[in-house]
């Protein structure tokens, strides 16, 4: 990478780890840290591709309780670092190259874990100073701590992309160009499953009695190949209309019988 590149790179890393906590403008999500690397070192298509492969596996992941979910910051970037140099390095297979970044992000989104706590540690005694400065009303001491708290955050995903960043391109294509077969091919195999394990972790979330027919029109109309997203998007806004005129004809109990309220779920619950 040049010089320029390493540090533009370096400034998404650090918004991404910032995000990683604030989670106001998300980049540190998949599809907005893989564009914007990509975008920074001459590979745009490339980096959506990746990041939106990614975000379909992050779409389900979320913090529960005392379960902290994968590090979806460094997953984007460290992969989106690591595709940029297999690009530049003039690897031919860009397919294989996808690929193996994915494979990178999954473990990567798990090893971050391990900064995370390092730095959850360490807010703890930023947090005990600003308990102190409360006690003296030095708002300004207040500031600085959380704005240092937050750069700390930052510099979680920036020093190892930066770090990434210095490793020779011809490195990375080699590394690549010397995977067996098997080895590749289980890496396509598996950057294949990653929407099918984050759209049924997604509807492991959502599904209900009443949304599950919307999952399975939605399944087959997108089996069919002459279909675009356009005319699938339409599809789907079409159906949100007609199931929410259908509710509010069910509420004023225009010829649902004085139902729940939720149309679809009268017409389930009465095969039950």
């Amino acid at each position: 990478m040049n010089p320029i590149s390493i540090v533009l790179v370096i400034v998404v890393a650090f918004l991404a780890g910032m995000e990683g906590i604030l989670d106001e403008w998300e980049f540190h999500q998949p599809i907005v840290a893989c564009t914007l690397i990509g975008i920074v070192c001459g590979h745009p298509t490339e980096g959506i591709i990746l990041g939106g492969s990614l975000q379909l596996m992050a779409l389900g992941w979320a913090n529960i309780g005392a379960a902290v979910a994968p590090d979806a910051a460094l997953a984007s970037v460290a992969s989106g670092i690591i595709l940029m140099l297999a690009l530049n390095g003039g690897t031919a297979n860009v397919t294989a190259a996808i690929n193996t970044a994915i494979g990178a992000a999954t473990a990567l989104s798990v090893a971050g874990l391990f900064l995370t706590m390092i730095c959850r540690t360490l807010a703890i005694p930023i947090v005990h100073a600003m308990d102190a400065a409360a006690e003296k009303a030095d708002f300004a001491a207040i500031d600085r701590l959380q704005i240092g708290a937050i750069c700390m955050q930052g510099a979680r995903i920036a020093i190892p992309a930066a770090a990434l960043c210095f490793i020779p391109a011809q490195a990375v294509t080699s590394v690549l160009e010397a995977m067996p077969a098997w080895l590749s091919g289980g890496m396509t195999v598996g950057g294949g499953m990653v929407a099918s394990v984050g759209y049924a972790m997604v509807i492991n979330m959502m599904a209900t009695k009443e949304t599950w027919p919307f999952f399975i029109l939605g399944f087959v109309l997108a089996a069919i190949p002459q279909l675009t997203l356009i005319a699938l998007g339409l599809i789907g806004i079409s159906l949100a209309l007609i199931y929410l005129g259908l509710k509010d004809l069910a509420k004023q109990g225009g010829g649902m019988g004085g139902g729940s309220g939720d149309p679809l779920g009268d017409i389930l619950n009465d095969y039950e």
